[in-house]
């Protein structure tokens, strides 16, 4: 038996509370390589030995549901479970829990009888509309047993055109948790990654979208160009001298294959290749051999993005561009797992991934076409390293960036004042609030720390301030305001223990937040806040006069 980590356990937590509590279906957001595989274990195993309950696992790939029973084995061996799915030849109907294929059974919801819980793997592969097979089989699932409950498990809560999965009419409402790349890479749970532009990199300018997405012939010509073709791989082995497992992503099978080919015949190095061509047999044997060491390369086209586990990959090579955020996440995901033979993942990225889409850990969701704004992240141009778009200067190698350049004219109206000095309010809903100990960069190791506040305003959008616990005078005199309003406890000294009261509960919730732009000056401020009830029954009228509160 295995035991959950922290925020499998929170995750597992969530679910029955949501379950218990509402009555719609909800979804969990954990990451690539985060482990939803126990969690959803966990669930079917007390599903079945405390409630007598029956469960369906449904996910889209063998290798999904090869893991799925694996980690069911561990988990509750006590319990019985069958499989259903062409791909690995059983046709199990009558067991408590059933894991199967989608293929396999999106037509069979009658005969595999009624469920009590549905787990969806990868749920965010669920069309919000249309008859695909996911709605198909649990609009049918819904018929059997009216009260059938469906939980979704996901790494990526969105679709390309139309946005967040859980909706009010779908078959998934609520997000019940999310956990991010950011904590679990603190925390040692995931690997570090570390990325690169390549330095030969192509023009997608010219590329026409259909349906959201590059249209798939252009992208492979584009690509496919043999001098783009040789610099990307003279890199990628230059790049990899010193690391053990290189993933590559090519735009379509013939770019595949010539990647294939040149780093033969170039560089004498052997590569591997699969798609969605390949034999089962041929396939499983590359695979096979990868995730032994026998091949050092491995390139694939669109087969490898999900379920695909091989924790030793150090350097995922993205030579092909993409307008999806969630299949962005799911290839640079593959070097998400941690391995005792490497420190991080290297992501060499020939397709402007990275600089249309942001940091993995805060990927910009967008339903326009070439996006909706500046771009999330940049490119140090004396190391290559793309970093968020933030950095006036580049961590890795110091590089000073030069200030941004103004435009000349924005796309649409902006409602910034129009003379300097001219003031603008702007009224902002809270979905979350984020509190971490900040240290200036570049500052002594006894510099004064503050408590860094990050509000969340929209999707990977925040708003932040910078509360001065450990400074002198008018900063100190901010922060003891600021706390006043929030919480009864005493005033901290330090931001290390504002943070211990915050995770204590200790501070009121923010619900909605107030900015102030002034024309001519580069920076807002938070200015008022919408603030839920202080904790522990302090009186509702402060104490002190809020019109002295000196900000």
């Amino acid at each position: 038996m295995i035991s959950l980590r922290p925020y499998q356990e929170a995750t597992v937590q969530a679910v029955y509370d949501h379950l218990r509590n509402r009555d719609d279906n909800p979804c969990a957001v954990v990451p690539t390589a985060g482990g939803k595989t126990p969690i959803m274990a966990t669930i079917c195993r007390d599903a079945v030995t405390q409630w007598n309950g029956r469960v369906l696992i449904l996910a889209h790939v063998k290798e999904l549901l090869e893991q799925t029973a694996d980690k069911l084995r561990i988990v509750c061996p006590e319990v019985e479970f069958g499989i259903y799915s062409a791909g690995l030849k059983r046709r199990d109907t009558d067991s408590p829990v059933i894991i199967a294929g989608i293929q396999s059974v999106y037509r069979r919801a009658c005969e595999l009888d009624a469920f009590d819980l549905v787990l969806v793997d990868e749920c965010h592969l669920i069309p919000i509309e249309g008859d695909g097979m996911y709605r198909q089989f649990l609009a049918d699932a819904k018929i059997v047993n009216p009260h059938v409950r469906i939980v979704g498990f996901t790494a990526t809560p969105f679709r390309l055109k139309t946005g967040p999965i859980c909706t009010p009419d779908g078959f998934l409402n609520h997000i019940c948790y999310e956990v991010g790349v950011r904590e679990l890479i603190r925390d040692g749970f995931l690997c570090p990654l570390i990325s690169k532009a390549g330095e030969a990199k192509a023009d997608t300018s010219s590329l026409h979208i259909r349906g959201g997405e590059f249209v798939a012939d252009e992208v492979e010509s584009l690509m496919d160009d043999s001098e783009l073709v040789k610099a990307a791989c003279a890199e990628i082995v230059e790049q990899t001298q010193s690391r053990n497992a290189c993933l590559i992503f090519a735009s379509g099978v013939q770019h595949g294959r010539h990647i294939v080919q040149t780093l033969q015949d170039e560089h004498g190095v052997e590569c591997g290749f699969v798609c969605g061509d390949t034999p089962t047999v041929e396939r499983d044997e590359v695979l096979k051999r990868f995730k032994a060491g026998g091949v050092k390369y491995l390139c694939n086209v669109n087969v490898l993005t999900t379920g695909f586990d091989a924790p030793h990959i150090d350097c995922v090579a993205l030579v092909r561009p993409t307008m999806s955020p969630g299949l962005y996440y799911q290839m640079v995901g593959r070097g998400f797992r941690l391995h005792d033979s490497k420190q991080n993942c290297l992501i060499l990225d020939f397709g402007g991934n990275v600089l249309r889409h942001g940091p993995v850990d805060a990927i910009k969701i967008t339903t326009m076409d070439r996006g909706d704004g500046k771009a999330p992240a940049k490119e140090c141009p004396a190391c290559r390293a793309i970093i968020a778009a933030g950095f006036s200067s580049c961590p890795h190698c110091g590089f000073e960036f030069p200030p941004p350049e103004r435009k000349q004219h924005e796309a649409k109206a902006s409602e910034a004042g129009v003379l300097s000095g001219q003031v603008t309010n702007t009224k902002f809903s809270v979905e979350d609030t984020l509190y971490s100990v900040h240290i200036k960069r570049g500052a002594d190791e006894d510099a004064p720390r503050s408590l860094r506040v990050d509000y969340k305003i929209g999707w990977y959008e925040y708003k932040s301030e910078w509360i001065c616990f450990e400074h002198q005078g008018y900063a100190r005199q901010k922060a003891e305001a600021w706390w006043r309003r929030r919480s009864r406890d005493p005033i901290p000294d330090t931001a290390q223990r504002a943070v211990e009261i915050i995770a204590g509960g200790g501070l009121a919730e923010t619900n909605g937040i107030t900015v102030r732009s002034v024309s001519g000056d580069p920076y807002e401020r938070i200015v008022d806040y919408d603030l839920g009830l202080i904790p522990e029954g302090v009186p509702a009228e402060p104490w002190y006069d809020p019109d002295e509160v000196p900000f």
